[in-house]
C-alpha cells in the first residue's frame, strides 16, 4: 500500500474500524511454558485467531487476604461471532475456581479484522 497524502491515510484500510473481541485470563505459574502453549492451541481450535501470552505478577483479594502470585496472563483475540465459542471453551478447560474472565470489543484496523476472520473461516473448515 502506497500512502502519499493525507487523503490516501484517511482512507486507508490500515485505518478503518472494525470490532474484534479480546479476552483477558491468567494461568497459575506452576504452568510449565509448553502446557501455556497447549492451552492456548486448544483456545486456536475454540475460535481464538491469536493467543499472547507472557508471565506477569498480579496483586489481589483471595478468601479475605491481600495475595500476591505470578500468573500468566493471556490475551486472546478472536472475531464477535465466536465469543460464545471461545468462553464456552475457557469456562470448560480454564484450571481456576474463579477465572478472569474479561472480554472486551475493541476497534481494530479492517487489515487485522480480515486477517483474524479469514484464519478463523480456515479453522471451521477444518
Amino acid at each position: 500500500m502506497s500512502i502519499t497524502s493525507i487523503e490516501d491515510l484517511s482512507s486507508s484500510s490500515l485505518f478503518m474500524s472494525e470490532q474484534l473481541l479480546i479476552v483477558l485470563t491468567t494461568l497459575p505459574s506452576e504452568w510449565e511454558e509448553f502446557r501455556v502453549g497447549s492451552f492456548a492451541q486448544l483456545l486456536l481450535e475454540s475460535g481464538a485467531a491469536c493467543v499472547e501470552y507472557s508471565p506477569v505478577r498480579s496483586v489481589y483479594r483471595w478468601e479475605g487476604q491481600v495475595t500476591s502470585s505470578k500468573e500468566w496472563k493471556l490475551e486472546i483475540k478472536s472475531t464477535l461471532s465466536l465469543k460464545a465459542r471461545l468462553l464456552d471453551a475457557l469456562k470448560l478447560h480454564h484450571p481456576y475456581d474463579v477465572p478472569q474472565l474479561v472480554y472486551l470489543t475493541a476497534e481494530t484496523s479492517e487489515l487485522y479484522a480480515n486477517w483474524a476472520a479469514q484464519d478463523l473461516s480456515v479453522g471451521e473448515e477444518v
